[in-house]
């Protein structure tokens, strides 16, 4: 059982999370977010914790920078996209259980206002792993984002994922060495 209430977009992403691991999970009902809602879910961070678990999409992403803006603390799952499309459509729902619950194995906190991280990754370190201003870049992000667990995103929000989640010197150069291993290997 996850001790943490898991916010997901809908109902066919409950059902999906039920068949991974044994957990409960609040419903946003879509990217038109309620008030109650939001209320719900402030109320299962004080009492439980939360895990936002959204889809790979942009609907997905304007959720979880929703709920995110107004619960702070909160643990985040991803999913790579392509482990959740199923006939051209993204989501949570598509993906299998072994998919999900890697997904929450690796899930990442956010970083509490004030906590600081000493050896910060910087946008000189992006532009020098060709994950920003280079052809490829969007390639590297997307790879780079299923290997540290903080999924895809441009250029701007990989950089404060990487601050948001804490990311260390360390764990960026052993994602960075097992992405030039893959490309070499492709």
């Amino acid at each position: 059982m996850i001790k943490e209430i898991i916010v997901v977009e809908g109902k066919d992403d409950t059902v999906a999370i039920k068949r991974a691991v044994e957990a409960e999970t609040i419903e946003t009902g879509g990217s038109a977010i309620g008030e109650a809602v939001l209320r719900r879910v402030e109320l299962a961070q004080q009492r439980r914790g939360i895990i936002i678990f959204t889809d790979p999409d942009h609907a997905g992403e304007r959720i979880r920078k929703i709920v995110a803006k107004r619960v702070p603390g909160c643990k985040h799952a991803f999913l790579p996209q392509e482990e959740a499309l199923y006939k051209g459509d993204i989501g949570v729902e598509n993906a299998s259980p072994e998919a999900i619950r890697r997904a929450l194995a690796n899930v990442r906190t956010e970083a509490i206002e004030g906590a600081v991280n000493t050896d910060p990754i910087t946008t000189d370190d992006l532009m020098r792993a060709g994950l920003l201003i280079h052809p490829n870049a969007a390639d590297r992000r997307l790879r780079m984002g299923n290997l540290l667990g903080i999924g895809y995103a441009n250029g701007k929000q990989f950089f404060k994922r990487c601050s948001m989640f804490r990311i260390t010197r360390d764990e960026f150069e052993r994602a960075l060495e097992q992405l030039e291993q893959l490309e070499q290997q492709t």
